[in-house]
């Protein structure tokens, strides 16, 4: 709708949403007590060592969250001496898969789309990332079936650490 609103708050409104449709009762504190459970999320066991592995090569995040939600996990997760940039879409006031955000990478990293391998557990992002010009692998974890979106991964892992070196 070209109304853009930060991951913080879209995700409070679709929490409030869910409260109120399912019937539930939350206070006040409850509901910023699950809101900042989303600052201190846990990155899975094998992420730090496997992009210790990719090293010298710039490894960076572009996600749909919000910078001050993308900092604070960065940094509760240990990640932070990983990655030499962390991307929100909040630079170009729009979500993935916006081609606007996909340029980001580039831009920030230097490297021409095509050169850099762009990782994601989402389906829908491995579409718009590869719609972009990324080479493009998809963490599929939960070894769930191909969504018929017309573009595919190059390479299917299903950790991280089982990315091609």
């Amino acid at each position: 709708m070209r109304r853009y609103e930060d991951f913080w708050a879209v995700t409070e409104a679709a929490l409030r949403h869910a409260v109120l449709r399912l019937g539930l009762t939350a206070t006040e504190a409850q509901l910023h007590r699950l809101m900042d459970a989303y600052l201190t999320l846990a990155c899975f066991p094998e992420v730090p060592a496997a992009l210790e592995r990719l090293a010298p090569r710039p490894r960076a995040i572009l996600s749909n969250g919000a910078p001050h939600m993308l900092d604070a996990v960065v940094e509760s997760s240990g990640l932070a001496r990983h990655l030499g940039h962390v991307l929100s879409v909040d630079a170009v006031k729009t979500y993935k898969p916006s081609p606007e955000v996909y340029a980001l990478g580039p831009r920030a990293l230097g490297i021409p789309a095509d050169e850099l391998l762009f990782v994601s557990s989402n389906a829908w992002d491995v579409a718009g990332a590869k719609a972009f010009g990324y080479q493009v692998a998809w963490c599929n974890r939960a070894n769930a079936p191909e969504e018929a979106l017309g573009l595919r991964a190059d390479v299917v892992v299903a950790r991280l650490d089982q990315l091609p070196q």
